[in-house]
């Protein structure tokens, strides 16, 4: 694909989600919602952990959406309204709009809005809009966590940058004292778990949480806090496989390597040295996108959901390898690789008719439920960053 007329077909496809988002208000189903069911919670069904987990996992892997009959309403998630606003910013690179920047502020003027209930939690900080039910933990609707919390930061970062506007940045700065409150000391390990008062070491959680405090560290002036962060990512560094891998977690049903997660990890270390200057993790993060690369495409530019299998394919999946192709690889091979992943999804999982992205394809159906968070906001995002990355490279020259 020509890289001009791949950056046109992406920014027309971006302005589409970003309208059709803003018509239903930012406000969408989301694959883990099942819990927001009112004939469940009637039922009296939602006191058994293993009822809950059946129904949260009966309505994601459903092809059919069934959320109007059980009861779910569309909602605004804190994390994809998140990852719109750091789409528009990305937007402002390359074609600043004044229009956009309004809606972003109003958007991140409803984040603030929605903290969790800093009575309870001390700073600001954010969870999902549903109950969550895992086999490791339950969290109640309304429990925060860090990589809700971390990616609401990053985009009010974002935002106060563009306007000037101190509240987005000094709410991002406290949300780093929270994310640090998830420190955990073992014996074996020291890593940010990803909610309040539970165990679970996952890398991509603590590794994100480790730049956003150091991020906060870097405003605040407190070095213990950029020495925990230092310390955690180290921990996992240390962790990392001798070919560059990550296993998601550390508990027996955490040894799993797919590609989001890993794209997570390795985004988060490249901010967390661009935040402190180091080059520390350099190594580390080279490994990884060796590995990165070799395991998580085909030829043909299709996304790879497992190291060692394909399907299914997934539209988080594929956003995520764009920005970890183009933010953290960066050389002129990656670009040419997410072009590829960008004409392969457009063929796979985006649906001209329906203007917007399909959940995720197997091998043999596919689920087409819209989901805003998993699906829209996360390609919104991926194809904003594209594009701007993509016309600074063509006005340099260096494609």
């Amino acid at each position: 694909m020509n890289s001009t007329r791949s950056v046109i077909e992406a920014t027309n496809i971006a302005d589409i989600l970003l309208e059709n988002s803003r018509i239903d208000d930012f406000c969408g189903y989301d694959p883990f919602d099942g819990l927001n069911s009112k004939i469940f919670s009637k039922m009296g069904l939602n006191n058994f952990p293993i009822g809950r987990i059946a129904w949260l996992q009966f309505h994601k892997r459903s092809f059919v959406n069934f959320r109007k009959l059980a009861g779910i309403e569309k909602a605004r998630n804190p994390k994809g309204i998140a990852l719109f606003i750091l789409g528009m910013m990305e937007r402002r690179r390359s074609s600043p709009q004044k229009n956009e920047l309004d809606l972003a502020v109003s958007l991140g003027d409803w984040l603030l809005a929605e903290s969790a209930d800093k009575g309870v939690w001390k700073h600001y900080a954010w969870g999902y809009h549903f109950d969550w039910a895992a086999r490791a933990f339950y969290v109640p609707r309304g429990t925060p966590n860090a990589i809700t919390t971390c990616y609401v930061s990053r985009a009010l970062y974002k935002l106060s940058e563009a306007t000037g506007e101190s509240r987005f940045a000094d709410a991002a700065i406290d949300s780093g004292f929270f994310l640090d409150g998830l420190y955990q000391h073992t014996s074996s390990a020291d890593y940010y778990g990803y909610i309040p008062g539970e165990t679970a070491f996952v890398h991509n959680a603590s590794l994100w949480s480790a730049a956003l405090v150091a991020q906060a560290a870097t405003h605040t002036g407190d070095l213990r806090m950029s020495e925990r962060a230092l310390k955690v990512a180290r921990q996992s560094v240390g962790m990392q496989k001798i070919d560059g891998a990550w296993a998601y977690g550390t508990r027996s049903h955490h040894g799993f390597i797919d590609g989001f997660h890993t794209g997570y990890n390795l985004e988060a270390l490249d901010s967390l040295r661009n935040t402190l200057g180091t080059d520390e993790f350099d190594e580390a993060i080279a490994k990884g996108m060796n590995y990165y690369r070799q395991h998580f495409f085909l030829p043909d530019g299709t996304v790879k959901y497992y190291h060692d299998r394909i399907w299914p394919l997934d539209t988080h999946s594929v956003a995520q390898a764009l920005v970890t192709l183009v933010k953290v690889g960066r050389t002129k091979e990656d670009f040419a690789r997410a072009e590829l992943v960008l004409s392969r999804a457009y063929a796979t999982l985006y649906s001209a008719p329906g203007e917007r992205f399909v959940y995720q394809k197997g091998r043999w159906f596919a689920n087409k439920i819209n989901y805003l968070r998993w699906t829209q906001a996360w390609a919104f995002y991926a194809l904003s960053l594209y594009t701007a990355n993509m016309s600074t490279r063509l006005r340099e020259n260096l494609l």
